[in-house]
């Protein structure tokens, strides 16, 4: 799985953009939370999705852009948080432990 990164406002306009042909994941990550990265590092060894474009938000860099995630899609901030973006809408979202769930409910 190859993340993304998204830096810039111009960044989530080209998420929007992809959603429209295929499953966007984008997931807000606080590199200095040691659950976030262990939600993340589980994310990636139990989920081999091949359909998607995946982007990551560092959260500690970036909060603006994920207070702007957070109006854009109605969902409220939290992290590790996984949202699932389709045709321009939050199909799903997660946060914490369930992130792995929420693949498994809508993709497998």
């Amino acid at each position: 799985m190859t993340w993304k990164s998204i830096s810039t406002s111009d960044h989530l306009d080209l998420v929007m953009s992809v959603s429209s042909r295929m499953p966007v994941f984008v997931f807000k990550h606080s590199t200095r939370c040691s659950i976030s990265q262990m939600v993340l590092s589980r994310f990636e060894r139990e989920n081999k999705l091949t359909d998607g474009q995946f982007y990551l938000l560092d959260l500690l860099s970036y909060r603006p852009l994920s207070d702007q995630i957070s109006s854009i899609f109605g969902v409220q901030h939290e992290s590790p948080q996984l949202l699932i973006i389709n045709d321009e809408k939050c199909i799903a979202h997660a946060s914490h432990y369930a992130v792995n769930s929420i693949i498994t409910k809508n993709f497998l």
